[in-house]
């Protein structure tokens, strides 16, 4: 049993912003999808920690294995083949798949080297994070510091920014996509 003094989840930074992205995507009408690999989870994990989630969230794909990334998520296999799962277009295609495959508004994509050792050729915290809405694709790429925890925290944090930052850039207008409303609807 939690202690009284815990800090409930929605107070935290990341909880703070995971509400905030789910409220702006819930008064849109859209939904939300997840697809994550160095993160195992863990984006899904913080948006579900808000009460009312269910309202938004889709779901979420945890493709940690590569080729699972073009199985589940229809990463092409060529471009996982010629650069590995830690791309920038392979984040993009990721975000793009589980907004398709979920039937979601928005998709967010996380890959990238949670560490300790390199992976492909990359060095631990190199992170690539997208979000798909009906604007479009954007691919944030970052590099993390701190140990295995750290940089896949650090990660859910920059997908949430990225997907935040992106939602406010296309605030709802005339002859913006979003005043079409919604692309899928539950």
């Amino acid at each position: 049993m939690p202690s009284d003094d815990a800090t409930p989840p929605a107070a935290t930074p990341a909880g703070s912003r995971a509400a905030a992205l789910l409220d702006a995507v819930g008064a849109r009408g859209w939904t939300l999808a997840v697809a994550e690999s160095l993160t195992g989870g863990l984006v899904c994990a913080t948006l579900v920690e808000v009460p009312g989630a269910s309202a938004v969230l889709r779901g979420g794909v945890v493709a940690y294995a590569t080729d699972l990334k073009g199985a589940l998520l229809g990463v092409d296999a060529t471009l996982l083949a010629e650069r590995g799962a830690v791309d920038p277009d392979v984040a993009a295609a990721m975000a793009t798949g589980v907004r398709a495959r979920l039937g979601a508004d928005v998709g967010l994509a996380t890959t990238g080297v949670a560490g300790p050792t390199p992976q492909d050729g990359k060095a631990p915290g190199t992170v690539h994070v997208a979000v798909a809405t009906p604007a479009g694709v954007t691919v944030r790429s970052v590099h993390l510091d701190g140990d295995r925890p750290a940089v896949r925290a650090a990660a859910v944090d920059t997908v949430v920014r990225l997907a935040l930052d992106e939602l406010a850039r296309h605030a709802s207008g005339p002859g913006t996509p979003e005043a079409l409303g919604p692309l899928h609807t539950t």
